[in-house]
């Protein structure tokens, strides 16, 4: 990637990271869902991600959407996508999918909107880890990868999108949002340079 004169800066990763898994849910992948994506290798590879992050002690959060009665907590965010109407209540297609299912002890935040961060504990329970730095994967690039990556740095936490770890439903999208998203908010990483992270900055 190449970036004009102002555009061009580095965020160096901290030594007390954590993963955010966002909405690796069965409606981006059943073929039924109007939600779902077209493809799903990158589901493989946040599974890779989780599997180190285990390893190296690094701790692993998830997210997922579900919505209350009528979908009256997704304010106007569920009507200006009606898809979204399909995870209200306890929804099959709200369930994570197996290959990154949450472990024992591993904390799921349920949200309404885009960002993991917004309306729910995530902040807090970074800080109280003395997180600093949120390696995030999931889905989609444009949407809730984005807003929570704009969020986590708005908070003070180094964010960290891995490239191969995320998807959209158009490439064009999701390889300028990555673009985007290097220019002003985040580091973009492929997959092997965030399991050697995790390897040096495992306990």
């Amino acid at each position: 990637m190449t970036f004009a004169d102002g555009f061009d800066g580095t965020l160096a990763p901290g030594n007390t990271p954590a993963v955010v898994s966002v909405d690796l849910m069965r409606a981006y992948f059943d073929p039924q869902s109007p939600l779902c994506l077209p493809e799903k290798q990158f589901l493989d590879t946040a599974a890779q991600v989780l599997e180190s992050a285990r390893a190296n002690g690094v701790p692993v959060l998830h997210t997922r959407v579900s919505y209350g009665p009528d979908g009256a907590d997704g304010g106007v965010f569920i009507h200006k996508i009606p898809a979204l109407r399909l995870l209200i209540g306890d929804s099959e297609l709200g369930q994570i999918m197996p290959e990154v299912a949450p472990q024992d002890g591993e904390t799921v935040l349920v949200k309404q909107y885009a960002s993991a961060f917004f309306g729910t504990d995530l902040a807090s329970l970074l800080h109280t880890w003395g997180v600093d730095t949120v390696v995030i994967v999931g889905t989609s690039t444009s949407g809730c990868i984005r807003a929570s990556a704009v969020d986590a740095v708005q908070h003070g936490f180094i964010p960290i999108v891995v490239a191969d770890a995320v998807g959209d439903r158009d490439e064009t999208v999701h390889g300028g949002s990555l673009y985007d998203l290097q220019a002003k908010y985040a580091e973009i990483w492929q997959s092997p340079a965030v399991l050697e992270y995790f390897t040096a900055s495992g306990t």
